[in-house]
């Protein structure tokens, strides 16, 4: 059983990877529709949380994914595309894939915010080393979370803007592609 489960989970991100999502938008167009995305997705977080801003200023860096889509019926997967910056400085381009298998049905979409404690955090994002297992867990925001925002081995992960309706006991993990700019 296990086997089969690590195979689907295999799968789905095999999918992910093979449809060719490429990290950084390929057009000036696409790139500036993402930047547009991300500090809209940004702006809406700062409401639902004030003090994120003070948050990100304390962290070495941060990526932003605007819109990360998850649907599941038993096997799961998740993507979404985004920016990273070092020191409030756009840096590059970054995406993540998951995949899921288990209890699992229903979509959703939602902003995703890793917030880096130090350079070598960052570092092991940059360099493909950060992946995210089954006992990673996000704080969902609301007024006053980033204020108590906790770094687990140099990394914070935030999330906001739910949308959608999903039930889910599965295991799975992200994993993340940087690209500079």
């Amino acid at each position: 059983m296990w086997k089969w489960m690590m195979s689907m989970a295999a799968l789905v991100t095999g999918l992910a990877i093979v449809s060719g999502c490429a990290t950084a938008p390929t057009s000036a167009e696409g790139k500036a529709a993402q930047s547009r995305d991300v500090n809209t997705a940004l702006t809406q977080a700062k409401v639902q949380d004030p003090s994120l801003q003070a948050f990100l200023d304390r962290a070495y860096g941060y990526a932003i994914f605007p819109s990360v889509g998850k649907g599941a019926a038993g096997v799961g997967g998740a993507y979404g595309k985004g920016e990273v910056f070092e020191r409030g400085k756009k840096i590059g381009y970054c995406d993540l894939s998951q995949a899921t298998i288990g209890l699992a049905l229903g979509g959703q979409s939602f902003t995703e915010i890793i917030a880096f404690e130090n350079k070598a955090a960052l570092d092991d994002f940059r360099n493909g080393s950060l992946k995210f297992a089954a006992q990673a867990s996000a704080t969902a925001l609301k007024a006053g979370t980033s204020e108590n925002a906790k770094f687990t081995d140099g990394v914070s992960v935030l999330t906001a803007n739910p949308e959608g309706l999903m039930g889910e006991a599965s295991i799975g993990g992200q994993t993340f592609s940087f690209q500079p700019l």
